[in-house]
Order: structure tokens, then C-alpha cells, then sequence
């Protein structure tokens, strides 16, 4: 009996022990200088804002960023969600606004209502409860060549005349963020009728490219004059090219409006370095972040480029993120019905 008892109690003391570690480490860990940052590729990237961005908060704050590229926003929200509660990122950085309720659902985040919110406009801070909160925004757009000699459309409706045949060049939704930017644009502006639209400038159509890169390069070679992209594309190159041939066609009717979250994990380990990297990012990363994304800012304190003068900011639209959650495969097949099968 006494020998039963002096194993339990050594088992006792053992297994104190094993906890007083496990909780030091833990405790370490979430004091640690450090954070793990979620970004998708272009982040990370060479031409990205993170290699800039990323050195000015390490030695602002002394925290080492450990950045892990995901691929594309969809991806990396997919693979954060697969890990769950293993997720070994503190921070989720560029989740759109149309994937949003996906983020939601997963039960994934934790709110920060970060003090930087009093300087974004409310329009702009699509999640109330503070868990995705916005770091840039941008407006789809059709880009023009100002030297084609075209003439110049107004609005989506002018983009079916015959004067456009073989001159656009369209993308893919079920492929592309950009792609389904336009197909929800042309949604928000003839509703239940959109499909119409599609038809009509599918015939005017080069060719539906599958992804932003590729439609882009095509429009830059000189292939048609016109693209589908972005209002804020012209800043690229008017900043590194040093030209202000290409051109954003700002419509009557307005534009759709994407705009890019981050988010902090419920189990994140180091929370409190997570709302200093999300503090700074909607500070003073809000300039190098915008020109890098070639996006707008959120902080309306930012003081940009005068490149940006040739992306004016147009009437913006927004469908919320339920309603495309609800709606969006419906929408897609739709969509290929009609311009594939």
C-alpha cells in the first residue's frame, strides 16, 4: 500500500512538473518578440509592400515577422481554415471583402477594434464586429490606350456598340478575383438582367483571359485597347514608367469596390505584437502598402503620390459579402451556361 502511494505521488509531482514547463514555454512564446503573418504571395513578393513594410516594423518595434506566402487570397483563407485551431499564424493578412463571411464562419478570428479606425471611413469598415478589418481598397475598372484612337466609352452600356468588336478584353470569373469583380459589378448594376451584358461585350470581345496577368499583358502588347483591371492601375505607370498613356474609364453608373482585411486569430500567440503590426499597417504602412498594391488607401490621412491624381476615386458600389456568399455559385454557373456551354 505505502509503495502504491509513493507512486502516485511521484506520478503527482511528475506531472506538476510536466504542466509548470509546458505553461513556462507557452508563456515564453507568447511574450516572444516575434509574430507569424498569413499574406498571400503578392505580399511577399519582390514587387510586393512586404519586403519594404516588413524591415520598417522590425525595427520600429523590434519584432521579428515571420511571413508565410499562401498563394492567392482564397487559398490562403482556405488553408487557415483546413489548420483551424493548429493555425500557427497569429495574423491572416488579405482577405477581400467578397470571401468575408467565409472568414466569419469559421469561427477563426477575434475582434480588434484597432485605435487607427478613427481615421477610415466608415463605408470602408465592412466588418462591424472588428474580426477582418481593412487595410487598402480598390475600384474595377476598364483601363484604356489613350494612342489606340478609340473612342473613348462612358459606361458599361457603351462597351456593347459595335465600334468595340475585338477591342476588350475580358476575364474570367470562375478563375479569377478580377474576373468575378466584374461579374458582381455588372450585377450590382443591372441586377437580375447582368447576364445581358455579358452576351452583348462577349461578342465585342478579344478573348475572356484567365487571369489579371495574363489579360494585362496582352493589353500592354498592344493586342486591344481596352482591359478590365482597376482605376488605380495608371499609377504603375505613371510612378515606374513614367507615362500616363493608360487610362481608367471612370463610368456615370459607378464601380464595384474590393477591399483587402487582416485579421488576428483567436488563438494567436502573440496577440498583443498581432494589433501592433495591425496598428502600423493602417499607419504608417498605409502609403508604401497602397503604392505597392497600386490600391487606395483606407487612412484618409495618407498622403500619396502625385501619381494618384490620375486614379480618381470613383462612385463606388457595394454588394455585401452574404449576399455573393449566398448567391455567388448560382451566379458562376449562370454565368458559364452562358458564355461557355
Amino acid at each position: 500500500m505505502k509503495k502504491h502511494c509513493f507512486t502516485l505521488v511521484i506520478l503527482a509531482l511528475l506531472a506538476c512538473s510536466l504542466f509548470a514547463k509546458g505553461a513556462a514555454e507557452t508563456i515564453a512564446k507568447e511574450n516572444s518578440n516575434e509574430l507569424t503573418l498569413y499574406c498571400y504571395d503578392t505580399f511577399a513578393s519582390e514587387w510586393g509592400s512586404g519586403p519594404t513594410l516588413i524591415p520598417l516594423f522590425e525595427e520600429k518595434t523590434g519584432i521579428k515577422v515571420n511571413v508565410i506566402s499562401t498563394g492567392n487570397a482564397v487559398e490562403m483563407l482556405n488553408k487557415a481554415i483546413l489548420e483551424g485551431d493548429n493555425c500557427p499564424a497569429d495574423l491572416v493578412m488579405g482577405i477581400s471583402d467578397d470571401t468575408a463571411s467565409k472568414a466569419y464562419s469559421s469561427g477563426l478570428f477575434a475582434s480588434y477594434e484597432s485605435p487607427a479606425l478613427k481615421d477610415i471611413d466608415e463605408d470602408l469598415i465592412f466588418d462591424k464586429e472588428y474580426r477582418l478589418l481593412p487595410f487598402d481598397y480598390g475600384a474595377f475598372a476598364f483601363v484604356y490606350d489613350s494612342e489606340s484612337g478609340i473612342e473613348v466609352p462612358t459606361s458599361l452600356e457603351d462597351l456593347k456598340k459595335d465600334i468595340y468588336k475585338d477591342k476588350i478584353i475580358l476575364i474570367d470569373p470562375r478563375t479569377s478575383s478580377v474576373g468575378m469583380g466584374l461579374l458582381i459589378w455588372t450585377i450590382e448594376v443591372y441586377g437580375e438582367d447582368y447576364l445581358d451584358w455579358w452576351k452583348a461585350v462577349g461578342k465585342n470581345a478579344l478573348t475572356i483571359a484567365d487571369g489579371w496577368s495574363s489579360a494585362y499583358g496582352l493589353f500592354t502588347e498592344g493586342e486591344a485597347p481596352i482591359v478590365l483591371s482597376y482605376t488605380t492601375s495608371p499609377v504603375y505607370h505613371v510612378l515606374w514608367e513614367d507615362t500616363t498613356r493608360y487610362q481608367a474609364l471612370v463610368f456615370d453608373e459607378g464601380h464595384s469596390t474590393t477591399i483587402e482585411s487582416i485579421g488576428i486569430l483567436k488563438n494567436a500567440k502573440n496577440r498583443a505584437n498581432a494589433e501592433k503590426f495591425i496598428d502600423f499597417i493602417l499607419t504608417e504602412g498605409q502609403k508604401e502598402t497602397a503604392i505597392a498594391n497600386s490600391m487606395y488607401p483606407v487612412n484618409k490621412n495618407t498622403e500619396l503620390p502625385s501619381a494618384y491624381d490620375y486614379a480618381p476615386v470613383p462612385k463606388l458600389l457595394h454588394l455585401d459579402s452574404e449576399v455573393i456568399a449566398q448567391n455567388l455559385e448560382k451566379w458562376l454557373n449562370e454565368w458559364t451556361e452562358a458564355m461557355v456551354n
